[in-house]
Order: structure tokens, then sequence, then C-alpha cells
């Protein structure tokens, strides 16, 4: 059976593709940061097998490797898939630092520090019996188009999809292969939770309040309007198996309107779109 590691496990993506990948015959190994969605997972499916991981934290990687080394008996691991994450809205004008660090803290360096240990999982590991293994890194939407109030989320996932690249190049002459997969809304507590902390934002009372507030209901909505977790799930399936898979995959909502249009139009004219979508224009522009 296929075996797969999957950071962020206990909502939206992760668990979409953590019972998903179960029911379609895959060792699931799932990381979760509370024993109480771990117990929860493994009601789901006994091919779930969840794991305490925080990717942030070096000895639960290192101690998740060990409980995924074990479990394989020698064979390579057949995927790595970097879900965790999170995202706070802020101008970034005012955002701390130490906020946004903690962006780049679990989606870029969490996504980099979990990748490198599973690398010889994966098959940087000659003695390993299996093929080797397919790393799928999971950025946004927000990875090529950036959004405004998202600055932190968006910078993290930029990042990511160079990392991915650079991963793809240096790691041919093992034939791990490496894949972007860039959602664009999806129903997951992300977006609710970055809502929830909006109601109570700090930056209310500056020049963005009414321009993140806008921002914070569209993007809520979006979230409850866009694709199922489930439907990334099986993106991410394809992505491990496909014979000849895409180096990015871009399952998005309305992909004409809200992908392809704002990728072809003049970078100017996207900042007037969004600009005036938001209220974000000076007088002298309105």
């Amino acid at each position: 059976m296929p075996s797969v590691l999957i950071s962020g496990a206990s909502t939206g993506i992760g668990l979409a593709a953590a019972q998903y990948l179960a029911e379609h015959g895959w060792i699931v190994f799932a990381g979760v940061r509370k024993t109480e969605d771990g117990d929860r997972l493994k009601e789901v499916n006994s091919s779930i097998h969840p794991i305490i991981l925080d990717v942030t934290k070096p000895d639960q990687i290192s101690e998740a490797m060990s409980d995924v080394s074990e479990a394989l008996q020698g064979k390579t691991l057949s995927g790595l898939v970097n879900n965790a994450g999170i995202a706070n809205m802020a101008p970034i004008a005012l955002q701390s630092l130490d906020d946004f660090k903690a962006h780049f803290e679990v989606n870029c360096f969490g996504t980099l520090a979990l990748t490198q240990a599973a690398l010889p999982l994966l098959g940087m590991d000659k003695a390993r019996n299996g093929k080797p293994g397919r790393i799928i890194n999971i950025t946004s939407m927000g990875g090529e188009l950036t959004a405004p109030f998202l600055g932190a989320y968006c910078a993290t996932k930029h990042a990511v999809e160079s990392l991915t690249d650079s991963f793809r190049r240096e790691l041919m002459m093992y034939g791990i292969d490496a894949i972007t997969i860039g959602p664009g809304s999806v129903k997951t507590p992300i977006w609710e939770k970055a809502g929830e902390t909006n109601k109570d934002t700090p930056y209310k009372d500056t020049p963005w309040g009414a321009s993140l507030r806008k921002f914070a209901d569209e993007f809520i909505k979006g979230g409850e309007d866009g694709l199922e977790p489930v439907e990334v799930a099986r993106v991410i399936e394809i992505a491990l198996t496909d014979d000849s898979p895409k180096t990015r995959y871009a399952p998005v909502p309305n992909k004409l309107m809200n992908w392809t249009l704002p990728r072809l139009l003049p970078t100017r004219m996207v900042d007037k779109i969004m600009g005036k979508r938001y209220g974000l224009m000076s007088d002298n522009d309105t």
C-alpha cells in the first residue's frame, strides 16, 4: 500500500486529504497537534495513523520521523503533503514583526524543516525499498496573486512556491518530485478563524479599518462559497499518482475570473481593481 504523511490534518484540506486517501487505499500518517484530534481520526478509518506534529517544534518532527520510519519497515514513504499553515489579516504597514514572523515559522520554515527531515524516507536513503516519493506543498492562489491584508500569508506562500521549484530541481538525482497545489477559496476553518480574529482587530480605527472589514467579509463569504476540501484532496491524489504530473495545480472556483484573467491583466490594472473594490484608492485616484 502507498503511504503518505500529511501535516495539519486536524481540519480543512489536511483532514479531507487524510480521509480521502485512506478511503482509496493509502496508509496515512496524519500530523495533528492535539491528542483528541488524533483519536477522532482513528475512529474514521483504521488506515489513518495520527502523529503529534507541530511543524515549528524540531523535537516533534524528529519523533514523527522515527515513528513513520518504524512503521514503514524499510520501505520508502510514497508522499509528503505539507499542509500546515496559519493566516492573520492585517495591513503590513502596521502588522507587528512578531506576527509576520509567525507566518514564516509555520508556513515556510515548518514546511522546510519537515521536508528536510522526511527526505531520507522519501528516497534519499538508498537503503530503503520502493519507488521515490513525492513532495506536495499546499500553497494558495495567494502564492502567485498577492492580496491586500494578507501580505504575511502571501509572502510565505510565494516563498513555498520557490522552495518547491528548488526541491524539484535539486532532487531529480534521487527521483523525488516536488509539486505545488495552490487552491483558491476552500471551505476551511482558516478563513473563519481569520474573520473571527478581525472582529476585534487592533486596526479597526486605523485608515485601513473600513477596507479591512470589507476584505474580511468578502473572504469569509468566499470561504463559505468555496470549494469543498475533498475537491482539493482529489487533486492531491492526482499529484501523488499521475505518471506525468504537473508541477503546479490550481483548483480555483470560478477559475476564469478569479485566476486566469487577473494573471493576464497588467499589474497596475489589478491594483486599481483591488483598490476600488476595497476602498483603498487615494482621493486623487478615485
